[in-house]
């Protein structure tokens, strides 16, 4: 049985995030989707939240397995007897960064293999600090996110005129 990992924060999850999810889904028989809750950072989601929002934004896809994660992603796929992760990258910024973590996962895991996979062209400029940043000054984000993500988003942030 083939069987990935694809961590992230996911708050809140994207539309490039939903694309990568489903495209890592096809390829193998099992994908863990595992959400970050590293107490370092302030998220505007909670983990099971931003589980559900991914859940409801994937109904299609009966082979993912979602879970919470404190600590360092590598050490959930040592566990989980995963040796493949997947990255996702728009750019070359995003490429740097993940051929660097890619090399010090390999470091702590050497089993590891990290697939980078670029996003569709239609997700390259989208980035979940501009979504929220976007959400809380009211401005239309619609076309970034999925629709219970947007509903979601729109409860954080109500619009200045209610």
């Amino acid at each position: 049985m083939s069987r990935a990992i694809f961590p992230g924060s996911f708050d809140p999850p994207t539309l490039g995030h939903i694309n990568i999810i489903k495209r890592a889904a096809v390829l193998f028989d099992e994908l863990h989707v595992v959400v970050a809750d590293n107490i370092a950072k302030t998220y505007l989601f909670t983990p099971e939240e931003r589980v559900n929002l991914i859940k409801a934004s994937v109904p299609e896809c009966d082979n993912i397995i979602y879970s919470i994660h404190s600590g360092l992603t590598v050490e959930y796929a040592k566990k989980n007897g995963i040796s493949i992760m997947i990255r996702g990258v728009r750019g070359s910024g995003d490429f740097s960064y993940e051929f660097e973590m890619a090399m010090t996962n390999k470091l702590l895991y050497p089993d590891l293999e990290v697939l980078l996979m670029p996003t569709d062209p239609r997700y390259f400029l989208i980035r979940a600090s501009q979504i929220k940043e976007l959400a809380a000054f009211g401005a239309d984000f619609s076309s970034m996110v999925t629709e219970p993500v947007r509903k979601a988003l729109e409860e954080r942030f109500p619009s200045k005129g209610e």
